[in-house]
């Protein structure tokens, strides 16, 4: 059995899983649903001076959405000593990472097809930026967010006060990314400035999320073993 065919098996099962029971992409999408509320009411949709807030409120959707799952990517795998049994597998610790990080990057890309158009419709956004650079944007900051995440979400597992451990490990680190994503999103958005900057911006995500992808991939077989 393949790298890559063992991931996906692994992505698909978690996938499987999650459409049967619902509970923690029906989760995210409540809480996304809950914050562009709050927003909405802390600011006048229709004053045009609350459209600046907009970068903003879609990265806080995402990031603390994307928390919400990550915290039970690896906690689901304790009961029945499931994780033990993907261990002593014959697999790769690598695709055990790289499945858990499709799943959970195919469910925050849900939670944003469902919660930004509805963000946008709800403050009346009318986008003048670019869609595409936009979109790419999204793609990149959602990967080096959750691939990070993942990574840690498998590291604070085995503690006791694991929920509160992982924000405490995941905000600091992708601190970079966050900053990157927000700033790029507001150029692509509102078209504040020129386009050439979101790429700058993306260029320098992207190499950031290279780097810490292929550590993630190198060091999970030691944290998994601990």
């Amino acid at each position: 059995m393949t790298f890559f065919k063992t991931a996906f098996l692994l992505a698909k099962k978690d996938l499987y899983s999650e459409l049967k029971t619902k509970q923690v992409l029906a989760t995210m999408i409540i809480f996304a649903g809950l914050v562009i509320l709050v927003f909405s009411f802390a600011f006048d949709p229709t004053n045009n001076t609350t459209k600046a807030v907009i970068p903003g409120v879609v990265w806080v959707i995402i990031v603390f959405s994307g928390v919400l799952g990550l915290n039970r990517s690896f906690i689901s795998e304790q009961r029945n000593d499931t994780m033990q049994g993907l261990l002593v597998a014959p697999m790769e610790a690598a695709s055990i990472y790289l499945g858990k990080f499709l799943a959970n990057f195919t469910m925050i890309l849900i939670v944003e097809i469902v919660a930004i158009p509805f963000l946008f419709l709800l403050f009346n956004f009318q986008m003048i930026g670019s869609i595409p650079y936009f979109i790419l944007i999204l793609f990149i900051g959602s990967f080096g967010f959750i691939s990070i995440g993942t990574f840690l979400a498998a590291l604070a597992a085995n503690s006791k006060s694991s929920e509160m451990l992982l924000p405490l490990l995941l905000f600091p680190i992708t601190t970079p990314i966050l900053i990157g994503v927000v700033q790029a999103t507001r150029i692509t958005l509102t078209n504040m400035g020129k386009l050439s900057s979101a790429l700058a911006w993306a260029q320098l995500i992207s190499a950031y999320d290279v780097i810490f992808f292929v550590l993630c991939i190198l060091l999970i077989d030691y944290v998994l073993e601990v």
